[in-house]
This record gives structure tokens, C-alpha cells and sequence, in this order.
């Protein structure tokens, strides 16, 4: 079998706290600890969870973009961590990101020409100023935009434009990944459609794989082929996307769907009400994270850390009871 396209290994990242008159460490904030997963070449894998439990942090040491405390990652061959200078720039070419706020992530002092090729000057992409300009009106028609749309500046436009102009953005180098942070969780719910299915034939027409980063599984049900849940800093559950949507087995993904909303009043789901607040990654409870939390924790979940273990075919699970 051919090597996956992205692999990440026992991922670590630890942020300092400091306190005091001269801001000595005194303890560490796990935000990803030890997380694994993988992402085949044009294939789309859903990241999903709360708020706080890690997503972006996963995704920004991918990218490089904050430094991993430790792990393995490697991308299309290549250890990521190892890369520096020209090489670290030939990654950001293959790897690129589309964030969560359309209204933050470009900067309004920019056109939108300048923001889209923005990237081709950085990579030496186009020899002319007559290909660089042919090249974004490419990249903003291929996106549903306009050509005459260059000459604008960000504040003209929606949030979803400016996300598809973020879109346009990610495609100008021709990357083989592209991370999605939530690329929809700011936008109306019929826009959110709108996206999607536009990052959908994308990754038809140019083979592209998706990172699929978002914390609303119905988003993430409709563009995924795989779905890796996380809990404060850790992979719980993973699988094929009609598997975790018609068997979950962890505990937290079965509250998790159980809050998706039914669009037919004739379906009845019972709902799953977790007790408490999802713990400070401060101080996480020991053992299982989600013990504190979990309606059918028992002893051995606080004593020990559940490791990912085969459920089914491609399913697997941290859970000692599952």
C-alpha cells in the first residue's frame, strides 16, 4: 500500500504557564496530546469537537505555523519537522489554509487581486505582470467571483465572498492539502451549503485533500469520508463518516450526535445530557479526560488512559467499556 499523504504520530503540544515577578514556568497546558491520524491523497477527514479541545492547535503544528512540543509528522514523504528555510517554504506551498473569519483573515488595506496573488509573487509563479493578472481572474471565476472583483477591497463584499476569496487565495499555489478551521461556523446556514459544495468540486476538479476542521457534525457528515473525534487534546473515536453517523461507540460522540438537530418533526432522538463543564486543560482529570463527564465511566477510567483501540472494520475507539 502506498504511504497516506499526511501522517501524524503521538502529537504533542504543550503551552507554557508562567507566573510571578520574573514569569518562571509553572506548569504546562496540553492542547494536543498525543494525537494520531491520517489523510490519504484527495480524501477529506473531519476533525470535530468542542470548542477548546484542540482542532486548530492540531492544525497549526501541521503547518508549522507553532512548533509541536513533540510527535511525528510526515507529509508526502517529507519530516515536517525536520524542514527548514526553502524546503519550509516548498511545504507551505503544498499546504495551505483556509481560517475560520472571512472578515479578519484578509487584510483590508489589500484588493482582493493583491490578496489572491498575493502568493504567486511569494512561489515565483507567474513571469509577468500580464500572467499574474490572468492567473487571479482565473482563480476568481473558478471560486464564482467576477474578474472585475480584483480591483475591490475586502470591505465591499459578504461573508461568504471573502471566504471564497479566501478559497481562492488557498488555490493559487496548487496545493495537494488544504485545512479548513472552520471555514463555514461564521456564515448563514444557506451560505454554509453554498461553500461547501463549492469546496466539494474543487476537490473533484483539482484532487485536492481536505482537513476538515469543525465543531457541528451535520457540517462535517456532508463533506467527509472520515471523522476523528477529539476531547480535549485527544482522538476518541475515528472512522468512515456512515459509521460514526450510524454506530458511534465512544460515549462523547454519541452526546455529540445526539445534539444534532432532526429536520423531520416525525423522527424523535433521545437526547444525551452530559453532566458538569468540560474540564480546565490545566488541570485535566487523570486517566479517560471524559470520565468526569461520561454516563457509563467506571473505576478503571480514571485510573488509566484508554489507548485507540479496533471497534470494526476502520473504527476505532478510547474507551475501556467499548
Amino acid at each position: 500500500m502506498n504511504a497516506p499523504l499526511l501522517s501524524v504520530r503521538n502529537l504533542t503540544k504543550a503551552f507554557p504557564i508562567r507566573s510571578g515577578l520574573l514569569q518562571r514556568q509553572t506548569a504546562s497546558v496540553y492542547a494536543v496530546d498525543g494525537v494520531d491520524f491520517h489523510l490519504e491523497a484527495a480524501e477529506t477527514l473531519g476533525l470535530v469537537g468542542e470548542s477548546g479541545c484542540g482542532k486548530s492547535t492540531t492544525a497549526r503544528c501541521v503547518l508549522r505555523l507553532i512548533e509541536p512540543t513533540s510527535g511525528d509528522i510526515h507529509f508526502d514523504g517529507k519530516d515536517v519537522r525536520a524542514l527548514e528555510g526553502e524546503e519550509l517554504r516548498a511545504l507551505r506551498r503544498d499546504i495551505q489554509i483556509i481560517f475560520q473569519d472571512p472578515y479578519a483573515s484578509l487584510n483590508p488595506r489589500m484588493s482582493v487581486g493583491a490578496i489572491v496573488g498575493e502568493a504567486l509573487v511569494i512561489h515565483h509563479l507567474a513571469n509577468s505582470r500580464r500572467q499574474f493578472e490572468e492567473r487571479v481572474v482565473e482563480l476568481l471565476e473558478t471560486v464564482g467571483l467576477e474578474a472585475d472583483h480584483a480591483s475591490r477591497y475586502p470591505h465591499e463584499f459578504s461573508g461568504g465572498q471573502r471566504q471564497r476569496i479566501g478559497i481562492a487565495r488557498a488555490l493559487a499555489v496548487e496545493p495537494k492539502l488544504i485545512i479548513c478551521d472552520e471555514p463555514v461556523s461564521a456564515l448563514d446556514v444557506s451560505i454554509q451549503a453554498q461553500v461547501i459544495n463549492l469546496l466539494e468540486d474543487l476537490q473533484q476538479k483539482f484532487s485536492l485533500a481536505f482537513l476538515f476542521i469543525a465543531h457541528d457534525l451535520s457540517v462535517v457528515e456532508h463533506i467527509s469520508a472520515r471523522v476523528a473525534v477529539m476531547y480535549l487534546g485527544r482522538i476518541v473515536e475515528t472512522a468512515k463518516s456512515r459509521q460514526i453517523y450510524a454506530s458511534p461507540k465512544h460515549p462523547y460522540t454519541e452526546a455529540l450526535l445526539s445534539a444534532v438537530p432532526i429536520p423531520d418533526p416525525r423522527i424523535k432522538r433521545q437526547r444525551i445530557r452530559l453532566r458538569g463543564e468540560v474540564p480546565s486543560p490545566i488541570a485535566p482529570p487523570s486517566g479517560c479526560h471524559f470520565h468526569t463527564r461520561c454516563p457509563i465511566a467506571q473505576a478503571i477510567c480514571s485510573q488509566e488512559v484508554p489507548k485507540l483501540k479496533q471497534a470494526a472494520d476502520g473504527h476505532w475507539v478510547a474507551c475501556h467499556l467499548r
